[in-house]
């Protein structure tokens, strides 16, 4: 029965202290994202536009004049589009009401084309809505003359006005900033970069180096790439929607265009409001399938080949975490951090990649695995889901050899599941589940069809020799141990070798009895660790003594830890070779014993004497 861990007080202390940290960083970020939000957008910027700056200076331009002329282009470009952009956002909103009746008459005709209740009840909700917010709007100059004058300011004018000018200013500042503290970082990048390394990478110069070119070159690769593609879809959609004649084009366009920044949804979001829109905005149906024509066009176009080609390396950001991430930075920045959330999570995944102590970061929000692939598949049998763990087989055939199968997968599973039995952390229920599910899967694999020897194509019908060498296998202590030797009989080539496996826990005495009887060419002992030296010793002691003559390997397959000294224990103790691995035995066993020559497999066993009658 396992016995139940106390629990450690200093681990509790430290789970309580980092959750209290992550609230007061969480609390520092909303509290001063006035500060950080325009230094996070001036980071972004910078990496995009520093190899543009590079490229300039290699041309002959001076640094400064490299600066000004990229900062200058991009953000005149950024004050083009935003004007254009929020006139065309503003003229949206005063056709809204206008729009209403084009959707209000394709509802009736499609409920008096299909009679249908659902048509009937959207309509009516329509209707429903719109005079509501009509009724608001009437009630509300009566509800003003209910107030008491003695509350009316005459200066609701300024008021007006102050309220407009104070958002407008306010990103007018914050843009302003942006753009001063992009310009300062292009000019001087190399010099905040070496400040950087003498205050965080003080005594980790090389960790600190490492990390700050991985953020820089996944980040700036990723920015860059998204960027191009994102414009380009927004271009491209909004030509084809202007085209089609769909009003307020630049709007759309540029609409898609940020909304792909948003992680696995933002494309279906486009798609969404574009299509509502084009049912509003036109009386017939022809534009609203030409729209969602040209939307799924250029959707496939950009998601299985522009985007596959040009990212060519993933961001090392899972996508789970991608869509956690840009939830997380929404609430607490707003657009901004859905624009930001990418960038920063990269640059966590990295911290978690060199920086020791925040290893978790790489953990949760890496795309790495999360489990090695024989640890995923131990925990799956160890689940009892044997469908999920032949899966995880079968994907790994798909990618490797059925041979490293063994050795990668299969074994240490089995290795595992010994060491928790021993530790009484696996019931030995589990333990038999596991045996057998292994063992299913291992006859799954010997029912695979071979290859045929190309020599041997055209005399299959030709009965081959007889095997020539006979190996024995010696469980060394338990059944685990005794699908070990299976596994490495299904290596062994049948033409050549003949395995025979004694019983798990046979006696040395009837060990050597049964090895006088079989009289093998080669004594194989199979033990998986954890624990099971003693076991091959004494059995290899016993065994050498009684042949001197035979060859005896020791498999201490799945062995990571002191392998020399088990290597040196075991040959000491009789052994002719100690492998850790069953490709190792295998290659030994050639090495001793050669193969038969294809030329000797396809040629007949014996000619007929002259005048003999052949058999067929």
């Amino acid at each position: 029965m396992a016995v139940a861990s106390s629990p450690n007080p200093n681990r509790s202390l430290l789970i309580v202290c980092t959750s209290i940290l992550a609230l007061l960083a969480i609390a520092a970020l909303q509290v001063a994202r006035t500060v950080l939000i325009p230094l996070a957008l001036s980071v972004l910027l910078t990496f995009i536009l520093a190899p543009a700056v590079t490229r300039l200076q290699h041309r002959g331009l001076g640094r400064l004049i490299s600066v000004l002329l990229v900062g200058g282009l991009v953000f005149l470009a950024f004050g083009g589009i935003g004007v254009a952009i929020t006139l065309q956002a503003k003229s949206l909103a005063n056709d809204l009401p206008a729009y209403q009746e084009n959707v209000t008459n394709k509802i009736a005709r499609l409920r008096e084309a299909s009679k249908g209740k659902l048509l009937q009840e959207i309509q009516d909700a329509v209707s429903a809505i719109t005079k509501a917010l009509s009724k608001s709007d009437q009630d509300a100059p009566a509800a003003a003359q209910d107030q008491p004058t003695a509350v009316r300011m005459e200066t609701s004018g300024l008021t007006k006005l102050e309220a407009i000018a104070n958002p407008t200013l306010e990103l007018l500042a914050t843009a302003g900033l942006v753009a001063v503290l992009v310009i300062f970082m292009l000019i001087n990048r190399e010099e905040l970069r070496n400040r950087l390394i003498r205050l965080v990478g003080h005594g980790r110069l090389t960790g600190t180096t490492k990390a700050l070119d991985d953020a820089g070159q996944r980040i700036s690769r990723f920015l860059i790439m998204q960027l191009l593609i994102n414009a380009g879809f927004g271009l491209v959609l909004g030509l084809g929607v202007w085209a089609i004649g769909v009003p307020y084009a630049v709007l759309w366009g540029f609409l898609a265009g940020m909304l792909r920044f948003v992680p696995y949804l933002g494309g279906a979001l486009t798609g969404l409001l574009l299509l509502t829109f084009s049912v509003a905005a036109f009386s017939g149906w022809i534009p609203f399938f030409l729209v969602l024509a040209l939307f799924i066009i250029l959707e496939i176009s950009a998601a299985q080949i522009f985007e596959p080609l040009l990212f060519g390396h993933s961001t090392g950001v899972s996508p789970v975490a991608l869509l956690v991430a840009a939830v997380f930075w929404t609430w607490l920045w707003g657009p901004i951090g859905l624009l930001l959330s990418t960038p920063l999570t990269v640059c966590l995944v990295v911290l978690g990649k060199h920086v020791p102590g925040l290893e978790f970061f790489g953990v949760i929000l890496g795309d790495t695995p999360a489990l090695a692939l024989q640890v995923g598949y131990y925990q799956r049998l160890m689940a009892r889901d044997q469908d999920e763990a032949a899966a995880i087989v079968q994907a790994y055939l798909k990618e490797l050899p059925e041979e490293q199968l063994y050795d990668e997968l299969l074994v240490p599973a089995l290795a595992y599941a010994r060491q928790d039995r021993e530790r009484d952390a696996l019931t030995e229920q589990d333990e038999q589940y596991i045996l057998r599910a292994t063992r299913e899967i291992m006859e799954e694999l010997g029912e695979r069809p071979a290859e045929i020897p190309s020599a041997a194509m055209d005399v299959q019908a030709t009965p081959l020799p007889p095997p020539k060498n006979c190996v024995l296998g010696f469980p060394a202590r338990g059944e685990a141990d005794r699908l070990a030797l299976e596994m490495l009989q299904q290596l062994l080539d049948p033409a050549q070798w003949a395995m025979e496996i004694a019983p798990p826990e046979m006696h040395a005495a009837a060990a050597v009895a049964l090895t006088r009887e079989k009289d093998p060419s080669v004594i194989c002992i199979g033990s998986l660790p954890p624990g099971g030296l003693i076991h091959t010793r004494f059995l290899c002691k016993r065994l050498r003594t009684q042949f001197p003559k035979v060859k005896i390997v020791a498999g201490r397959w799945g062995l990571k830890a002191n392998v020399e000294q088990h290597r040196e224990s075991l040959l000491s103790a009789g052994a002719d070779n100690v492998d850790t691995t069953l490709l190792e035995t295998r290659d030994h066993l050639s090495t001793w014993f050669p193969s038969i020559p294809p030329e000797e497999l396809a040629a007949p066993l014996e000619a007929p004497a002259s005048g003999s009658p052949v058999e067929v």
